[in-house]
This record gives structure tokens, C-alpha cells and sequence, in this order.
């Protein structure tokens, strides 16, 4: 760790995030930018843990909040310590009230993959400040359980209906872009999101529709492509989950190498659709015949549109992209099938 101690570090880093709360500008990038690379080393020890949990248990919030982020990075680097961390993290959303902190514990619980942080900010979505709101809104990614009436996921449709923009933004864009959950309530709550007068939100709001393959997005996404400045990586990244050859005349005029622009054609065109079908059809078909031992199925994702060839029997999970296999195999799928079989060895008996 260079010749820095962690304590050294972290007594830094607390003198940097001073600097920045006693900044007239909260968004001070050059403080930002010193603090979180020295808790980021400082985490790499493993003594950052226990330095981290007496962080949290100071009687200054600047310490408080310091260790919450300190936490939060030893997580990255010492995945054993999740359990841990989680539980001195509940413990302290119990009895925190300073709201710079709890944006911090916000941000540290989520990383540790617990369930024990869906409660927690259940609770601070509550929270009378926007900021430790939009921070709830974010942190749910990484805890989500998937259940779509869970009550991470109706926090979060309430808060795709909050005053504040930014939250509804993050709202928005973690349950239905980062979320695979689907129900009435969900598509209810992105629908309502479409016609928000915050730009981000309301593209984020259509593209978590069409991964649910929900066909009133279509107008939508055809008014966002005919018009170049309404356009967004999401809008691209939506487009070939719907496959809907209405949205493929706009598209020419944007920039033909473009991976987005390219996906988007190749999906909305319906004779190029039914030959990725029916080349991975005749592929897996043809490895059925040559090599049965492995077992292979032809997958989709559910809020995706690319096909991928799954191999069940190999020793580690292996898996090949449909397009990409047509591209290497020239368009003949039996030749798909040879290079997949040469890659792919067969087990010799023990």
C-alpha cells in the first residue's frame, strides 16, 4: 500500500471531506476527487474494517458518513466481510438521523448484497430530504429480490411518483431498466413516466416498457428516432427488444457503424430477424445430430433480443452469441456447428 498507513489514509480522507462540508460548493470536484481515491487504497487492508465500524460509531457525522464509505469500498475488495458490515449498517440506520449519513449508508448497504438493506431503505425512502431519497432510489440495484410485488419494488414505484426530479429519475431507471421484475403495477408506474417532463425519465420509463415487451412503446420509440435530438443510447438499446419493423425507416440516417444503430436495423428487420432464426434453428439442430453430449439449447433474454447458444454439458458454463457465430461461420450454420464441436472437445471417460 504504497507508504501509507490505512489509518493515515482515512485521516486524509477525513480532512479532505471536511474541506468540502466547509466548501460553498458541495459538488467541489477536486475535493471529491482527492477523498475517494484514499478511501479506495485505504480499503484495500484489511485493518479498514475495523477502522470502518469505529468510523460509524463516532459522535461526529463527518466520521460517521467517512466510515460508510470506507465500508462500502472494503466490501469490494474483502467480499467475506459483507455479513459484518451489513449488520453494523442496520444497526446504524436504527439510530441515525443526520441525512448525510444516511445518504452514505445508503450507498454502503447496498453493496453488501443483504437482504437485511431492503428494510432499511424501505425506511429512508420515507426520508423528508430529496437527497437521501434519491439516494434509496439508486441503491436498490444491487439488492433488488425480484419479486414483483417485493416491497423494494413498490418503494420504488412510489418514487417514481416523487416531487423531485432526480429522484423519479433514479426511481425510474432502477426499476425498470436495472429491474427484470414485470406485473400491472410496474408497467402502470413506467407508463405514467412516460409523459414526464424530465427528459432522462421519460426515456428510461420507455425503455423499461419495451423490455417488457410492451407494444404501446412502439409510437413512442418511432417520435424519439425521427427525431435525432430526442435520441438516447436507451432508445437505441430499446428499439431491437421490440423488433418492430415500424421503427426501422428512421433509422438510416444515423451513422451506419454505430453497434446501437446496427443491433437496432438488424432486429427491426423482419427478413434479417427470420434468417437469425432460422440459422439458429438449423444450428442447434445440426449439433443435436453431431455432438448430442452437449446438450445445447438456443436461449433469449427476456428483457433482451440477442439469441445465444447455451452448452449444458460442458464442464463450465459456455455459452456463444448467435450473431456473432453466424458472422464467424459465414451464414452456414453446419459450419457454426463444426467450430462449436472443435471448441468444445469431448470429455473422455473416466
Amino acid at each position: 500500500m504504497e507508504t501509507d498507513t490505512v489509518a493515515e489514509l482515512v485521516s486524509q480522507a477525513l480532512s479532505a471531506m471536511r474541506a468540502i462540508t466547509a466548501s460553498d460548493d458541495p459538488d467541489d470536484h477536486d475535493g471529491w476527487n482527492e477523498y475517494g481515491p484514499l478511501l479506495w487504497r485505504a480499503s484495500a487492508d484489511a485493518a479498514a474494517l475495523p477502522l470502518g465500524l469505529e468510523l460509524i460509531g463516532s459522535a461526529d457525522p463527518i466520521e460517521r458518513a467517512t466510515g460508510c464509505d470506507l465500508l462500502r469500498d472494503t466490501i469490494h475488495h474483502h467480499e467475506a466481510v459483507r455479513t459484518e458490515t451489513a449488520t453494523a449498517l442496520v444497526a446504524l440506520a436504527q439510530r441515525e438521523t443526520d441525512e448525510h449519513v444516511l445518504r452514505a449508508l445508503a450507498r454502503a448497504i447496498e453493496k453488501t448484497h443483504d437482504p437485511r438493506a431492503v428494510p432499511v431503505l424501505v425506511t429512508l425512502a420515507g426520508h423528508p430530504d430529496a437527497e437521501v431519497r434519491e439516494g434509496v432510489a439508486r441503491s436498490f440495484a444491487e439488492v433488488l429480490t425480484g419479486l414483483p410485488d417485493g416491497p423494494d419494488i413498490r418503494t420504488l414505484i412510489g418514487l417514481t411518483q416523487d416531487q423531485n426530479p432526480h429522484v423519479r429519475d433514479w426511481a425510474t431507471f432502477t426499476l425498470g431498466v436495472q429491474s427484470r421484475a414485470d406485473s400491472p403495477a410496474i408497467r402502470a408506474a413506467l407508463w405514467e413516466r412516460t409523459a414526464d417532463e424530465h427528459d432522462e425519465t421519460r426515456m428510461e420509463a420507455i425503455h423499461g416498457l419495451a423490455s417488457r415487451h410492451d407494444p404501446r412503446v412502439v409510437p413512442l420509440l418511432a417520435e424519439l428516432i425521427g427525431n435525432p435530438e430526442g435520441a438516447h443510447v436507451l432508445t437505441f438499446s430499446a428499439e431491437p427488444i421490440t423488433g418492430d419493423p415500424e421503427l426501422l425507416p428512421p433509422l438510416p440516417e444515423y451513422e451506419p457503424g454505430d453497434d446501437w444503430t446496427t443491433d437496432a436495423v438488424n432486429a427491426c428487420n423482419p427478413v434479417r430477424r427470420a434468417r437469425l432464426d432460422a440459422f439458429a434453428w438449423d444450428l442447434v439442430c445440426t449439433l443435436h445430430r453431431l455432438r448430442p453430449d452437449l446438450d445445447a439449447a438456443v436461449s433469449m433474454e427476456r428483457c433482451g433480443w440477442g439469441r445465444s447458444l447455451d452448452i449444458h454439458a460442458a464442464p463450465e458454463s459456455t455459452g456463444y452469441d448467435i450473431e456473432a457465430l453466424l458472422t464467424r461461420a459465414d451464414g452456414d450454420p453446419i459450419r457454426a456447428a463444426e467450430l462449436v464441436s472443435t471448441d468444445l472437445p469431448r470429455t473422455q471417460p473416466a
